[in-house]
């Protein structure tokens, strides 16, 4: 077995390999690579359960990708799978095992010593949630909870928020859903304002139930409540608690009985499928939310099985880090074809550079290479008119990930043709371009000076060979949402294993929290003593000036 700390880099025979493999991509175009490969496309792509990869319009070849995996073999990346789904602690900064994907497994496939746990935790899920739609968990007054408040911060949030959104054509229309994260009091004044405290519910997660944010929204909920259904009701029954910390949530007034677990061995970004998606469950029910665990099921099989050449998330990974590490790419970007995954780049921005934005390798050691670039986009049609136009003429090379699907779940006319053509174009516009000489000639055509044109046509020369990446799949269900997550979630742990960083923590995460406490003190007091820098201090000062107006 590998060394528990091996980068991909250490390997001077490999580097040295794509070092040349590099020179030689630069000076190959992608459309020469496509007309010496009548096969390219046969060659380069993968089909999973309906769900079709398309990595065909990189700069690649056999080479390049046996070298790429080569490395990553020699990183110890099938030993780290392994000990992944094992349970072995491979989050060395915190100790701590990694098994979200246990959450997706049917029983057999889990660690023993988790099973019972795992499935008494669904069983209260699925008894919450059955009750809820069933509109047999009743309020203070009697009344069934129709308004679902999500309350939380981070992973406690984004991945719900864009999943009910995602699936938002699955579910039941007698129920709304609102997402709350930002202290910012309006967010929670906002989502109270269209809800009723008689029919409304609020779920409430945090691991440990002391984050700041949560809980004065919790609380901010808790007080609206009271001031109609009065102090004396039994506001409980408004509430669920997500947490570890099961003394805190009681002590908020929350009923043992309505708290489902969270686990060390489960990060918040990786939580979806732990009962923080319990509003996802109430939204679409047990068998949908059963096919969106099948889903990331799926790709867990696949990625554990199936050989580094045929497998998907490793794929993704390397070519990721071919463009990044080699092809000087600046950042990342996901275009979804697809409505309703408006909030998947959102959710995808926290799963990667909360996990991979470390400039430290697992032994201690400086990072002497870049890891993970920052990740961007947004809705197809919409992102056309808005930033492709960077993608296509730019100075920076970004590289993009479309998904798109051939069906839409609210068909009109010919609009999903038209939707799948936007995108099929973009992609191919990106890899072939427009060269300045057609361009030249087309406007002499029409009549242009010989001035004229050459001036113009340096303005609409599109250079192409740039890299993208393509999902399509039939039409959007739970199983393909649940695929595509789980996807993205192993390609950001083998990047990890590339780089020699740890996915599982976020201590870059902390300091600004810390740091928060004692300014609120000094935002909220006449202490002029902080010690601090002259910035925060005229900035504190310039808070209690406005606020001061105000009183």
């Amino acid at each position: 077995m590998k060394a528990e700390f091996t980068s991909f880099f250490n390997n001077t025979h490999i580097q040295k390999k794509l070092n040349e493999l590099e020179r030689r991509a630069k000076a190959t175009s992608l459309s020469a690579r496509f007309a010496a490969d009548k096969d390219r496309f046969d060659n380069f792509s993968i089909d999973l359960d309906g769900l079709l990869f398309d990595f065909s319009k990189n700069h690649i070849d056999d080479d390049t990708l046996s070298t790429l995996i080569a490395g990553a073999s020699d990183a110890g990346l099938t030993s780290l799978i392994n000990d992944m789904f094992k349970g072995k602690k491979i989050n060395n900064t915190e100790g701590r095992a990694v098994l979200h994907t246990a959450l997706r497994s049917p029983p057999c496939d889990r660690p023993p010593h988790l099973s019972a746990t795992i499935s008494s935790a669904q069983e209260n899920m699925n008894t919450f949630s059955d009750a809820i739609r069933n509109k047999t968990w009743l309020g203070a007054t009697g009344k069934p909870l129709t308004q679902i408040i999500n309350i939380g911060i981070g992973g406690s949030d984004l991945g719900p928020a864009m999943a009910v959104d995602a699936l938002s054509h699955y579910t039941n229309k007698d129920f709304e859903f609102h997402f709350v994260s930002n202290i910012d009091p309006t967010h929670i004044v906002e989502a109270l304002a269209k809800c009723t405290p008689e029919t409304t519910l609020l779920i409430v997660s945090s691991k440990s139930f002391s984050t700041l944010e949560t809980l004065s929204n919790a609380k901010a909920a808790k007080d609206w409540l009271i001031s109609t259904l009065g102090s004396d009701a039994d506001i409980g029954k408004h509430f669920i608690g997500i947490s570890s910390n099961v003394g805190a949530v009681t002590e908020f007034g929350i009923p043992e009985e309505n708290i489902l677990p969270m686990w060390d061995w489960v990060g918040g970004r990786y939580s979806l499928w732990s009962a923080i998606g319990l509003s996802l469950e109430i939204a679409i029910g047990k068998q949908g939310f059963s096919d969106f665990l099948r889903g990331g099921h799926c790709i867990d099989k696949h990625f554990r099985e199936s050989p580094f050449e045929n497998n998907i998330p490793v794929l993704m990974a390397v070519i990721s880090l071919w463009n990044s590490n080699y092809m000087d790419a600046d950042s990342n970007a996901v275009v979804c074809y697809e409505q309703y995954l408006h909030r998947f780049v959102s959710y995808l921005q926290q799963m990667d550079m909360e996990s991979n934005g470390k400039s430290v390798q697992k032994n201690g050691e400086p990072c002497l290479w870049k890891t993970a670039i920052p990740l961007w986009g947004g809705t197809g049609s919409d992102t056309q008119h808005s930033y492709h136009q960077l993608f296509h003429q730019g100075s920076r090379m970004v590289p993009l990930d479309f998904i798109v699907g051939a069906n839409s779940l609210n068909p009109i006319g010919d609009q999903q043709a038209f939707l799948f053509a936007n995108c099929l174009a973009q992609s191919k516009a990106l890899m072939t371009g427009q060269d300045k000489s057609s361009i030249k000639q087309d406007l002499l055509n029409k009549g242009l000076s010989e001035d004229e044109a050459e001036q113009l046509s340096s303005h609409k020369e599109i250079p192409g060979n740039r890299p993208s990446n393509m999902f399509v799949y039939d039409k959007l269900t739970p199983f393909v949402l649940g695929q595509l997550v789980a996807l993205y979630e192993h390609k950001v742990f083998v990047l990890s294993v590339l780089w020699n960083i740890n996915a599982f923590d976020q201590w870059g995460v902390e300091l600004g929290k810390q740091l928060s406490g004692s300014i609120k003190s000094a935002l909220l007091s006449n202490d002029t003593d902080l010690n601090t820098d002259a910035s925060t201090l005229g900035l504190i000062a310039r808070y209690k000036k406005e606020t001061n107006k105000q009183n």
